[in-house]
């Protein structure tokens, strides 16, 4: 891996708008730099390079995770892409940040983890506010009993993208509605509060697409034993 130990050089698979806030964010870090991005794409892989002054361009994902200059790679691709591609940076001999969700099934999230396992290298989902020291703090006032017994959570993530959703494209492929966009949040953080996992669920959605594929608003009871989770997570609603 890296010669300098307090250096990661990062590779970017991808030239997704989320790059906007999380290559900045690694350039203007101590310990990262990002020195390489790919896209299927040439042109669109050496505009975001100029953009974020990145040495390296390639063209095909394949090119990056062959770099030997590259450490640790970031995924930003659509959803359904993630298990193909973690499974190859692990392959590889590169660390992983995976944008969340990590996979669209439970059965491919065990495997990309084993993969990475196997490989000896670190994989590690896109959920970056657990990270706060607000959420020790949170964690340390629910479990020392200063606000009383935890009866149930209630968590909501919504908003209206309605009208620049491309409905069509995101019904091509898995993973694309709200329960995976958003509602991962209110799971996770639930998990993260508690210390547990989930015994029971049961879910209502609201579907759109050209035949009904995308859950645009899924509310519903995720319980914890009997802590529940009362969830709403939409994408065409504020």
């Amino acid at each position: 891996m890296t010669q300098d130990v307090d250096v990661l050089r990062w590779g970017v698979l991808g030239t997704a708008g989320i790059n906007g806030v999380v290559i900045p964010a690694i350039q203007a870090s101590e310990h990262g730099v990002v020195t390489a991005i790919a896209s299927r794409s040439l042109i669109q892989a050496e505009t975001q390079a100029q953009r974020f002054d990145i040495a390296t361009a390639y063209e095909g994902y394949e090119q990056l995770l062959a770099d030997p200059q590259v450490d640790v790679v970031y995924i930003p691709l659509p959803n359904h892409l993630h298990y193909q591609w973690v499974l190859a940076a692990a392959a590889a001999g590169k660390h992983i940040l995976c944008e969340k969700p990590m996979a669209v099934t439970a059965a491919e999230a065990a495997e990309m983890a084993a993969a990475a396992a196997s490989a000896g290298v670190l994989l590690a989902e896109g959920f970056m506010y657990g990270h706060h020291p607000r959420y020790d703090l949170i964690r340390n006032i629910a479990h020392s009993g200063e606000i009383g017994q935890i009866r149930s959570i209630s968590a909501s993530f919504t908003f209206d993208a309605s009208a620049e959703m491309d409905l069509v494209q995101r019904a091509r492929h898995p993973g694309g509605g709200a329960l995976y966009d958003v509602g991962c949040y209110l799971t996770h953080v639930a998990r993260l509060v508690l210390g547990s996992e989930p015994t029971a669920v049961t879910m209502a959605a609201q579907w759109a697409g050209p035949h009904g594929e995308i859950d645009m608003m899924t509310a519903g009871l995720v319980e914890f034993g009997d802590i529940p989770l009362l969830m709403r997570c939409a994408m065409w609603s504020g």
